[in-house]
């Protein structure tokens, strides 16, 4: 089965199974090969771009008008996309924003990234959905010469995210401090200069705004890389651990990540918070197992209950593995669930400050129901330095 347009195609997509989407390429030229998901936002393709949990992974947009805001200097979630390429409907068009420094072809291009458009995306989701997130291998050929049969063997070969590690490719190669708050009119982004706290972030892949998130609510956050040690956390004094959000399997990264938890959690009265793999991470060192998805949550627009409020925030989330409830020890409470599909969504430990969530909560992009996670991992600071 093949979608052809009428023009001639100068991209291709070749899923595993042999399907073949024709489009228009834009952006770099060349081959790359990555399991493909959906997501289903209408804003922050920038920032879905670059955000490292998309590591190994291309993203085919639902919402067709990406691209008509052009990109500037200042939504990076990290230095350089992390999605190995972008599935579209429409052409880009010329960017219509006054923060528009460059057009998101000619920032594709400057980062080395494969586009396609002309494709329909709605076909596309439907197969993800209904087969689960297929290996792909995504083409861009401005003279329109593909080997189709070689690119299926392409994803074929692919081997797919489980059993991969990859918060060691996107965490920072040595520690750094982090101070800048989040974006406000009309000042843009300030600097913390009063903080309350000293938090150290593990950063499997953390996105930028998180950070500001962080600083925004009175920390002074120092990150440390993901295979940091629980001696190299602990020596410096934080009043609170935040484990970042971050790509690949979690049992891959745990077999580093785990043991640290571990050894951190044993400091009673040490806050911790974590978010997207963090949550993961804190759910394997509590006892607790992973399972991959069939096609994953990205977007924003999830529904997520707080069940210890009754009440139905809709967030941002963008994971492909998920915390199986069903193996949560005693003493860990399940505090959260997707009314999508009843997956988990958050836990916390009775009777101590550590808690996390699978959803993004910093809202970059997506809604703002879920920052007051923030602000209660400061309250359980603020509770145990009073204590």
């Amino acid at each position: 089965m093949a979608q052809v347009p009428s023009n001639t195609p100068t991209a291709c997509l070749a899923l595993a199974d042999g399907t073949i989407f024709y489009g228009r390429g834009f952006g770099a030229t060349g081959i790359t090969v990555a399991e493909l998901c959906f997501n289903t936002a209408m804003t922050g393709y920038q920032e879905i771009m670059t955000d490292p949990s998309y590591a190994g992974q291309i993203v085919t947009f639902t919402f067709p008008h990406i691209g008509n805001t052009g990109v500037n200097n200042e939504d990076d979630e990290t230095g350089d996309p992390v999605a190995e390429g972008m599935v579209v409907k429409w052409d880009p068009t010329e960017p219509s924003s006054w923060r528009a420094t460059a057009r998101l072809s000619d920032w594709l291009t400057s980062r080395n990234r494969i586009a396609i458009g002309g494709v329909d995306t709605r076909r596309l989701t439907r197969a993800i959905r209904a087969q689960g997130a297929p290996h792909v291998a995504l083409a861009h050929d401005p003279d329109g010469n593909f080997d189709i049969a070689a690119l299926v063997e392409k994803a074929r070969e692919f081997s797919g995210l489980e059993g991969l590690d990859l918060a060691k490719d996107v965490t920072c190669a040595q520690s750094y401090r982090w101070d800048e708050k989040r974006w406000a009119w009309p000042e843009g982004y300030s600097r913390q200069d009063n903080a309350r706290h000293k938090v150290v972030a593990i950063d499997f892949g953390a996105k930028r705004n998180i950070l500001r998130c962080l600083a925004s609510a009175g920390c002074d956050v120092t990150v440390l890389p993901a295979t940091a040690t629980a001696e190299e956390v602990l020596a410096h004094n934080p009043d609170g651990v935040f484990l970042s959000n971050g790509p690949g399997d979690p049992a891959a990264t745990g077999t580093y990540a785990v043991p640290m938890i571990q050894k951190v959690l044993e400091q009673k009265d040490l806050p911790v918070f974590g978010i997207c793999l963090g949550h993961q991470m804190l759910a394997l060192a509590l006892g607790a197992k992973t399972i991959k998805m069939n096609h994953g949550h990205h977007g924003a627009n999830h529904p997520v209950k707080d069940h210890e409020t009754g009440k139905v925030e809709i967030t941002s989330m963008n994971h492909g593995f998920a915390v199986d409830s069903q193996t949560l020890p005693d003493g860990v409470v399940e505090t959260h669930t997707s009314l999508f599909d009843g997956s988990n969504c958050g836990i916390r430990i009775a009777d101590r400050p550590v808690f996390s969530v699978q959803h993004h909560p910093e809202a970059s992009p997506g809604p703002q129901d879920s920052f007051y996670l923030f602000e209660r991992f400061a309250e359980h600071m603020d509770n145990c330095k009073s204590a």
